[in-house]
This record gives C-alpha cells, sequence and structure tokens, in this order.
C-alpha cells in the first residue's frame, strides 16, 4: 500500500492542528482535469459576490483564527459564493483571478462538498472561474468520507462545506521546470489565505486541512487524472 504524502508545509502561518511526519516530494506529472464522463454535471451559477463590506482587511487580520467547531446551520449561497470567489474568483476581464499564480497559469482546482447549504443538494461540485459557477459531479454527502480520509478529523464532517484544494502540476512545471511545484505550493496558500479571511469577513468558522490520505480525497471528490489535492478546508457556521 502506498502512504501519500500528508501535511505539505505551505505559506501560510495556520496549519491543521494534526501533526505528521512528511516524506519528500517527487516532481509530479500531471494532465488536465477531466469530467468523469459517467456523471453528469448541474450546473449552478453562484450569486455575484460582493466586493464591499463593513469590516476593514485589517480587521479580518486581527480576527482570523482557526475555528474547529461549527453551529449545525446552513450557508447561504451567497455565503458559498464569496467563499469560491475569494479562493480562486475571476478579477479582470483577462481572467486575473483573487490570488497571484506563478505566469498566470492558475493551476488549482477548487471542489466543494456540499452538506448543509441553502439551495443546494448536498454532493461534490466542481468550481469555474469562468462565469462563477459550480458543476456537481458527484450527488449524497460525502462529508464523513472525507473526514475519515483526513484521519478523522471531526470538523471536516461537521463543516456546512468543506473546500478542497487540487493542483495540475503541469500546467507551471511546463514553463518552470521542478522549480514550478514549489511555486503551485506557495498559489494554494495564497488561497487558502483568502478563504480564511473571507471567512472572518461573513463571520464564519474555517480551518485549513493538511493532514490527510491523497488517493482517498482524490477518489471521493472525483478529481481528475494526475490532479492532486493540497488541502482540504472545512467551513460552517460559528457556535
Amino acid at each position: 500500500m502506498r502512504w501519500p504524502v500528508i501535511g505539505v508545509l505551505l505559506a501560510l502561518a495556520a496549519a491543521s492542528c494534526v501533526v505528521l511526519t512528511p516524506t519528500p516530494l517527487p516532481t509530479p506529472t500531471a494532465t488536465p482535469f477531466e469530467t468523469p464522463s459517467e456523471v453528469s454535471p448541474m450546473a449552478v451559477t453562484l450569486p455575484e459576490p460582493r466586493t464591499e463590506s463593513e469590516i476593514s482587511l485589517e480587521e479580518t487580520l486581527l480576527r482570523r483564527r482557526s475555528i474547529r467547531e461549527y453551529a449545525d446551520t446552513p450557508l447561504t449561497l451567497q455565503e458559498v459564493s464569496q467563499l469560491l470567489w475569494a479562493a480562486q474568483g475571476e478579477t479582470a476581464a483577462w481572467g486575473g483571478r483573487t490570488a497571484p499564480s506563478a505566469g498566470a497559469l492558475y493551476p488549482l482546482e477548487v471542489y466543494l462538498v456540499v452538506g448543509l447549504v441553502e439551495g443546494l443538494a448536498p454532493g461534490v461540485y466542481k468550481y469555474s472561474p469562468e462565469g462563477h459557477r459550480l458543476a456537481r459531479i458527484k450527488e449524497g454527502d460525502v462529508r464523513s468520507e472525507l473526514a475519515r480520509a483526513a484521519v478523522d478529523q471531526a470538523w471536516v464532517k461537521d463543516g456546512a462545506v468543506d473546500i478542497v484544494i487540487g493542483a495540475v502540476y503541469e500546467r507551471t512545471t511546463g514553463k518552470y521546470g521542478d522549480r514550478g511545484v514549489r511555486y503551485v505550493y506557495m498559489e494554494a496558500g495564497h488561497a487558502a489565505q483568502n478563504v480564511y479571511l473571507q471567512a472572518t469577513a461573513l463571520d464564519l468558522g474555517t480551518v485549513t486541512v493538511g493532514a490527510f490520505f491523497d488517493g482517498r480525497v482524490a477518489e471521493i471528490v472525483a478529481m481528475g487524472q494526475g490532479e492532486e489535492p493540497l488541502y482540504i478546508i472545512p467551513v460552517g457556521k460559528r457556535k
């Protein structure tokens, strides 16, 4: 049995509460994401994200904390919209996004594992920055399965949603070689911090999780061949 890489160190001050000893990272190879052909996606257009709020950036930085306990209350579709936009939403007509990317190559892919969201059926969705929409690629609530794959971290199951960030390394290594792997990790850290700050601005709780079995997480969220999971980010209403 192959033990996948666990607990990748990313450029982010807050880390998962589970600390495991990492193994050396090979240079990944990847192919572009392909939605499994046997799944018929259901498209969901998200509400337009807001670009103003009553809380300042400075206050969100001050208040940002890792929260691991959540109320059993659904998120709104507007809250989901804001979180996904913060992670990888488009901010320029040419396709620029909320997180910086080496060479503007954007290797990250974002999945939403839905348990409790008003107006959105439980399942696994893939986020498309182009058009700010979701495509359902798997039906049913898989939060418990995802928590087991994350070495039984209960907050993965308890969050109303889990944002899973994956990467197609080849998009970056094709230009920058082995150095591109580092750039992908940096970019994932940027995106995760954006989610942290957006959750804080929305008065939601979140925590980043890096300890999990890569292959199992990829299977649960139906990632494409060659795509590697880097983060699980549960989000829920604060208790």
